[in-house]
């Protein structure tokens, strides 16, 4: 560090506070102060990062912004699905750019992504919000450390677990609270009615999720054996695919609620649709109608 001096346009003297310093990759970084204090904040935070092998300098940096730009370019090009990519999308643009998308990598913090999830909390954000917004962020910071945009990823350095699982979002769903009740399952029993009733019975006796509720066929239901086979799943967006894991292809039972429904097959509309859930009085749910139960999702 050193103290420049020069003469301004009036002849005035005039000094800064220099910093000049070699990064872990040996590049020189210069960086100018007006008060000595700020310079000498600057020269042991560097000093520190350069001799763990963290620092990344702002030149080499880009915004939070234009990161999580390349990381959403990475997803997609990785072939992540639709609602996927939604998402994410919308965690960052939503959650994250408008907070710290113009700062550079190389200025996060931990303490500004404690503050970063502060603010969530501030507006309201639930605390699963603010779980999934942190992970994406981290998610952010990972990619851009393999281009070499950043040295560190601050979000991982985070302590783990410094909150209990119910704080942060992530704990045992709860009775009552979490889902319902086996009253208040009950009582949504009562009052189902129309074509959807089946739909709705399948998903409360069964526990599939929309994504597979919608990827039903004709030929994965076993009335006479009582069997449900999950062997694929549709997106909100009508894409159809493989379970996402090995677990996920199972064979359901089907209580003898389900199994007394009046159901019967409808080809004409099986086969021109190629996929649908079961419903009574012999006809098939097209996935159009069924992507209109969003709140399954």
């Amino acid at each position: 560090m050193r103290k420049r001096t020069w003469k301004g346009p009036g002849g005035e003297p005039r000094d800064a506070w220099v910093v000049d310093y070699v990064d872990q990759q040996g590049d020189r970084h210069i960086k100018t102060f007006a008060k000595k204090r700020d310079a000498d904040a600057h020269h042991a935070i560097v000093g520190a990062a350069v001799r763990a092998g963290t620092h990344t300098a702002d030149s080499k940096s880009v915004t939070v912004a234009e990161a999580a730009e390349l990381w959403l370019e990475s997803c997609a090009a990785a072939g992540l699905e639709r609602t996927t990519m939604v998402a994410y999308q919308q965690r960052a643009g939503v959650h994250i750019v408008p907070i710290l998308g113009a700062l550079k990598l190389s200025q996060l913090t931990a303490p500004l992504v404690r503050g970063f999830e502060d603010r969530l909390r501030r507006d309201g954000r639930s605390p699963a919000t603010v779980r999934l917004a942190r992970r994406s962020l981290g998610a952010i910071l990972a990619d851009a450390q393999e281009r070499g945009l950043v040295a560190q990823n601050v979000v991982y350095s985070l302590r783990k677990n410094r909150r209990s699982r119910r704080a942060d979002g992530n704990g045992k769903l709860k009775v009552g609270v979490d889902i319902p009740s086996p009253d208040e399952v009950r009582a949504i029993i009562a009052k189902l009615s129309g074509p959807r009733r089946p739909l709705l019975l399948t998903a409360i006796f069964t526990g599939l999720r929309a994504s597979e509720l919608r990827g039903l066929r004709w030929e994965d239901v076993d009335l006479k054996r009582g069997e449900l086979h999950v062997r694929q799943r549709a997106d909100r967006y009508g894409n159809i695919g493989r379970p996402k894991s090995e677990a996920g292809e199972r064979t359901v039972p089907l209580p003898p609620r389900l199994r007394a429904l009046p159901i019967r097959q409808s080809p004409r509309m099986d086969d021109r649709l190629g996929l649908g859930v079961a419903v009574g009085l012999g006809v098939v749910i097209p996935i159009a109608i069924a992507l209109m139960l969003l709140w399954l999702h």
